[in-house]
């Protein structure tokens, strides 16, 4: 049985991740115009502990939106241009030959730019797949191996990679099993008129705009938590795993479209990570448990890129998106008497 104290402190640590969440929103939006959803889906994944993929022509704004993150949360950040001629030792890290001090050489090893709390990948798909997949094993396990040594990630950790459409010319699609290390890809889309009028104004008119820190990593670690231990109802926690089987082809809850269209859907990470980003829209809506709405809100974000479509989905032109749309009205909501 669940004492009035217990109440009363997930109720507290509620309103505090609400509010901590808020804040960092607000300053941010100091820097970014528009994007609101692409802010509050950037955000939701660093709440819930995951990584984010942000695809969109260049000049929108992906990379400001990062790095006025780190400084909105004070967290150490570090910035990877990636190039098609890039290795993995640029990134995870290489051993070296050094002067040392009494004379004489000797090996040591100098860390990489992965090695920090908040890391921009931007443009990861314009590095070949070899380099892309130097990130696989920092993103699942908060940690880098290069020869016998093991680096451990600061906590919290969290990668941010933005990429350009595949179609452009000398870019590399990411692995699938990169892309499924995500917890969300967010789709970055041109600004609105009005928000044309306001980057200029804030852009070419002199005055720069100095982002303040609002928490540290030491909340956004107690926020981390917070969400991990919001409870989930049995129809939500259903309702998840019914859209993700929905996205695999021939399960019993999947629409034709996707027996014709995919040929390869979700996988159990993708139902941990609609779990996670619904558990963040819950506290968000003041509410301690989640429902099958909050689960049905994040959907696109965590699962689009999850889902690998076959010729027919291309030779029709349907997106991931647009099937996506069809599982959710085919996949019939459980209630508590299922």
């Amino acid at each position: 049985m669940v004492s009035t104290d217990d109440v009363e402190l997930a109720r507290q640590s509620a309103a505090e991740f609400k509010e901590t969440f808020i804040k960092v929103r607000a300053e941010v939006g100091r820097m970014i115009v528009g994007q609101a959803d692409v802010v509050d889906g950037v955000l939701t994944a660093l709440m819930a502990g995951g990584h984010v993929l942000l695809e969109g022509v260049p000049g929108l704004g992906k990379t400001m939106l990062v790095s006025s993150i780190s400084r909105a949360i004070d967290l150490p950040f570090s910035r990877i241009q990636f190039t098609p001629d890039m290795m993995p030792a640029d990134i995870i890290g290489t051993t070296v030959l050094t002067e040392a001090d009494g004379g004489g050489h000797e090996l040591t090893f100098q860390q990489g730019p992965i090695v920090s709390n908040l890391v921009l990948a931007d443009e990861i798909n314009r590095a070949t797949p070899k380099t892309q997949s130097a990130l696989l094993e920092v993103m699942q396990e908060r940690q880098v191996t290069v020869g016998r040594r093991t680096i451990k990630m600061p906590e919290p950790f969290c990668v941010m990679a933005t990429q350009n459409p595949v179609d452009q010319e000398g870019t590399y699609p990411l692995p699938e099993a990169q892309l499924d290390r995500f917890l969300f890809k967010l789709v970055v889309g041109y600004p609105s008129e009005a928000d044309y009028h306001a980057i200029i104004d804030r852009t070419t008119s002199g005055h720069d705009v100095v982002l303040n820190a609002v928490t540290d990593a030491d909340t956004l670690q107690r926020m981390r938590a917070v969400v991990r231990q919001t409870p989930v109802t049995e129809a939500a926690k259903a309702y998840a795993i019914r859209l993700v089987m929905g996205t695999q082809p021939g399960s019993d809850y999947a629409p034709d479209s996707i027996n014709r269209s995919v040929a390869l859907g979700a996988s159990p990470r993708g139902v941990q990570s609609l779990m996670l980003a619904a558990k963040v829209q819950a506290l968000l809506d003041d509410r301690f448990a989640v429902s099958t709405n909050d689960v049905a809100a994040v959907v696109m974000p965590v699962l689009r890129h999850r889902l690998v479509l076959n010729f027919h989905a291309q030779a029709n032109n349907l997106s991931a998106d647009d099937l996506l749309t069809e599982v959710l009205a085919h996949v019939k909501r459980p209630y508590a008497t299922d």
